[in-house]
């Protein structure tokens, strides 16, 4: 990946939405060479998708949580069924295995705190493995960026 490939990626990072002919006047290439680019960028795992940035708020779910769980035991089989279950969470928005006191980190997203509750009843607490959870709601969010440096 070179200057211009770094270009090209933080472009469609801010808009993923640019068409190719203005993609190729903002990083300084004709559009043949930049579309090849793109799709080469594509076809390597560079870019993995394109998605629409969606006011949470406005979408019915403005509760952010963050989730420590400790898992029971930290073998494969164990982690394995954890995180099928977590693939299975629509309100799981992302999961890390983590080091530290905690296996995981998730970020739950939520309509309201009954919503919350109803979730970690009927949901968090029957996935497999877990020993603890431990729950921290923001207050709002001071940074929000999509777009990484290169």
């Amino acid at each position: 990946m070179d200057k211009i490939d770094r270009k090209i990626i933080r472009e469609l990072q801010a808009n993923g939405r640019l068409t190719n002919q203005d993609l190729a006047w903002r990083i300084g290439l004709s559009p043949s060479p930049c579309l090849r680019r793109v799709r080469v960028l594509e076809e390597e795992g560079f870019i993995t998708g394109y998605t629409a940035l969606v006011d949470q708020a406005k979408c019915g779910v403005p509760i952010n949580v963050f989730v420590k769980v400790k898992m029971k035991e930290s073998t494969e089989a164990s982690m394995k069924k954890f995180e099928q279950g977590v693939q299975n969470s629509d309100e799981i928005l992302e999961c890390y295995l983590m080091t530290g006191n905690q296996d995981y980190l998730l970020h739950v997203v939520s309509a309201s705190l009954g919503s919350y509750e109803r979730f970690m009843r009927e949901t968090l607490t029957r996935l497999p493995g877990v020993a603890s959870i431990d729950s921290s709601f923001a207050y709002g969010r001071v940074k929000n960026r999509s777009v990484f440096p290169l």
